[in-house]
C-alpha cells in the first residue's frame, strides 16, 4: 500500500475518533461562541482578568471546528475565559486590536491562518503570547494542549 495513502487513512481514523469523542462530550454544552466584533475591548476584558484573549478561527460547516468549540472552547467561555470566534471567508465586520475596521476573513488572512480550527492567544497590545493550536488533535490531548497554552499566555 502507498505510504501516503496509509498515512491519510490513519489521519482520517483519528479525525473520526475525535469527532465521536467530542460529540459525546458536547451533548449538554451550548455550541456557540460570541462572534468577534471589537477585539480591543475583548482583549481589555481578558487582561483585566489576567488572562489572554482566546480567539477561535472557524470555518462554517467544519466538523472539527464544531468539536473544538463544543467540547473545549464553549465550556472554557462558560467558565469565564474570554473566548471569541472569527469565521474564515466571512465578511462580518470586526475592529482589530488597533481599532481599525476590517472583516473576519481579512483579519484571518492578515494573521496568516490557513487551517480551521485554529486557536490563537493574545496578550497586551494584541500580540500572540502562546503557540497557536492549529487543527484538531486526539481528544485526550486537545484539552491538555489548550490548557498549556492558556497557562503560558
Amino acid at each position: 500500500m502507498n505510504s501516503s495513502l496509509s498515512l491519510h487513512r490513519r489521519q482520517m481514523g483519528v479525525w473520526a475518533l475525535l469527532a465521536l469523542a467530542g460529540a459525546a462530550r458536547a451533548q449538554s454544552v451550548d455550541a456557540t461562541l460570541p462572534a468577534a466584533t471589537l477585539l480591543r475591548e475583548a482583549l481589555a476584558v481578558a487582561l483585566k482578568k489576567k488572562q489572554p484573549l482566546v480567539v477561535m478561527v472557524s470555518l462554517e460547516g467544519c466538523p472539527y471546528c464544531r468539536v473544538a468549540r463544543q467540547s473545549y472552547l464553549a465550556p472554557l467561555h462558560k467558565s469565564g475565559v474570554e473566548v471569541v470566534q472569527l469565521d474564515m471567508n466571512s465578511v462580518q465586520p470586526v475592529q482589530d486590536f488597533a481599532g481599525q475596521a476590517t472583516t473576519h476573513g481579512q483579519l484571518i488572512r492578515h494573521w496568516r491562518v490557513s487551517v480551521a480550527p485554529t486557536v490563537l492567544f493574545f496578550g497586551p497590545n494584541g500580540k500572540e503570547v502562546a503557540e497557536r493550536l492549529e487543527g484538531a488533535y486526539l481528544p485526550d490531548f486537545y484539552g491538555a494542549y489548550l490548557e498549556q497554552r492558556l497557562e503560558k499566555g
